[in-house]
């Protein structure tokens, strides 16, 4: 099953969908033009049911197979959404809205679970039911989540489910995933450092809130460098420092910080969020200050299950036969890991090529990587639901 020959005849219409969703980026849930315009596509297409205002704003196809001898449902999801960036790519279907951007390639996802839906529903060479899930929302929002609490999983009875993320840097049509954690869970962090402000000339009468906070700064690195196992993933960043004082002669008040906290495992996630409020409290208390922590966990770590995940790298290597099955984690997070906590799957990587990293305001998306990823998406259903 190399790259299906429909998808090279139907390229030109999927990159005109592809490029015309670039044009008009739409932010987290406020996608409203986008789902229309995939929902009226669906419907186009003659998918048995299509369902809007899922998770708030995602969209929801299903296709049926000739037969449904099996019983068995295999979800596909793409993601929708842009981000606030200025884009700087100089393409001539470059974005019509200042300060937003497909920078991520979410346009080029949408546009491949499309042509793959397009084409199952021609072919409908399967047996069982496909249901493909467009999301909103996952550029920070937690779309995933929402769409799963809104019933999606248990509403059309998916039993396994897929995605995929295009990544600059790997060929185009070159596939990567590996078993296990392939993202991290992205934690946030907010320390609140409360001191004695005065004037800078006489600290000796002050509680100094920035020496604190520098010190609580440098003792978080040792959580990653002292505390965690060396061979476990840990990122803690503290990103943002704020003072309630901009004048050059005050010691604040009151300093504030924001940060970020990156895990691949759920121990040292624990681990990780008591140890920050032990340091920042006894670091704060040792300099007179006092401390608080809000700390709030986001999106799980993205965990492709063992089986699911040697299903996907055997429809990659029939696509393109160039397949990376253990490849590096990365420590950025990805909300489809809501959709695997509720059942087993894989998420997988497809190459895009050597261009600028996503969240750049040059990146975009290949276009060449379309008949690829519409391929791994279609040969998906068709491996895991063959015809009877």
């Amino acid at each position: 099953m190399p790259v299906k020959n429909r998808f090279a005849e139907l390229l030109p219409e999927i990159t005109a969908w592809r490029r015309d969703f670039h044009e008009h980026p739409e932010l987290l849930f406020d996608v409203h033009r986008t789902a229309a315009r995939v929902a009226d596509l669906l419907r186009a297409f003659g998918c048995d049911e299509v369902v809007t205002g899922i998770g708030r704003t995602g969209v929801v196809g299903v296709i049926k197979g000739k037969t449904d001898t099996s019983g068995r449902v295999v979800g596909l999801r793409a993601d929708m959404d842009a981000l606030p960036i200025i884009e700087q790519t100089g393409v001539p279907y470059a974005s019509k809205t200042p300060g937003k951007m497909h920078a991520c390639g979410h346009d080029g996802h949408t546009a491949m679970l499309l042509g793959a839906a397009k084409y199952l529903c021609e072919t409908r060479n399967f047996d069982g039911t496909t249901v493909v899930i467009f999301q909103p929302a996952e550029e920070g929002g937690g779309g995933g989540r929402e769409m799963v609490a809104d019933g999606m999983m248990d509403r059309w009875g998916i039993q396994e489910v897929y995605g995929m993320h295009n990544m600059p840097g790997i060929p185009v049509g070159h596939f990567a995933i590996r078993k296990g954690a392939l993202m991290a869970a992205a934690d946030q962090f907010e320390i609140t450092v409360t001191g004695k402000g005065g004037h800078a000339a006489k600290p000796h009468d002050c509680v100094d809130t920035t020496v604190v906070a520098a010190h609580i700064i440098v003792a978080l690195q040792t959580i990653a460098s002292r505390n965690v196992d060396p061979l476990k993933q840990v990122v803690v960043s503290v990103c943002t420092v704020e003072t309630d004082s901009t004048a050059h002669n005050v010691i604040p008040q009151v300093v504030k910080m924001k940060g970020t906290v990156r895990t691949m495992d759920h121990a040292v996630q624990d681990f990780v969020e008591r140890r920050i409020s032990e340091i920042v409290s006894g670091t704060a208390m040792a300099l007179g200050a006092t401390a608080a922590v809000a700390y709030s966990r986001g999106y799980p770590v993205t965990i492709n299950a063992e089986a699911n995940t040697d299903y996907a790298v055997e429809v990659a290597r029939q696509v393109s036969g160039q397949v990376d099955p253990d490849t590096a984690p990365l420590m950025g997070a990805e909300d489809f890991s809501f959709m695997l906590n509720e059942r087993p799957g894989a998420y997988i990587f497809v190459g895009n090529g050597d261009t600028a990293m996503v969240h750049h305001p040059a990146y975009n998306f290949d276009d060449n990587v379309i008949p690829f990823g519409a391929s791994w998406y279609a040969g998906m259903v068709e491996a895991r639901m063959p015809a009877a």
